[in-house]
């Protein structure tokens, strides 16, 4: 499993929204970043989150927080754990007083949740190896790399991934 971090809330060519997640360390191989498209008002709620901005009323990720929170549990972390047919699938696990829990969710749930209580989020390795896109030259500066990658997306579609 490699940690991750949001490196970037990107809009492809399209108008549809692509979270971009990069390893958290450089100790965990040449710079990667993994494109998952995603909702709408899941990229509001991550951008939210990552912003520190409360919304005006609670959206469903603040009500899972008050839940889990209420019911003395913890998100514990977030794995991306494969890729299918070109469908991102993630697990939350939870930390709960009758033991860990292991829940099905959607990438983009798991993240904006992750967010939000500050869990940390996972990729194995094997999505990154089927879907995530390598630095061409190992080189230049993170603000270059992301560049690079958003004139990609120009052009990419989330169909392109499908095996």
């Amino acid at each position: 499993m490699i940690e991750v971090r949001i490196a970037s809330l990107a809009v492809d060519s399209r108008g549809q929204p692509v979270v971009v997640l990069a390893p958290a360390s450089a100790e965990q191989g040449a710079r990667r970043l993994l494109p998952i498209w995603i909702g709408v008002p899941e990229a509001t709620a991550i951008m939210l989150a990552v912003a520190g901005e409360a919304p005006s009323r609670p959206q469903v990720y603040d009500l899972m927080t008050t839940l889990l929170d209420r019911l003395d549990a913890d998100v514990e972390k977030v794995v991306v754990t494969r890729l299918e047919g070109g469908t991102f699938f993630a697990e939350i696990t939870l930390a709960t007083p009758s033991g860990h829990e292991v829940v099905d969710a959607r990438p983009s749930d798991s993240i904006a949740l992750a967010v939000r209580t500050g869990a940390p989020v996972f990729v194995a390795e094997a999505v990154f190896a089927e879907a995530g896109m390598p630095d061409a030259d190992g080189a230049g500066d993170e603000q270059s790399q992301l560049a690079a990658f958003h004139e990609f997306l120009d052009d990419v579609e989330p169909d392109d991934f499908r095996g």
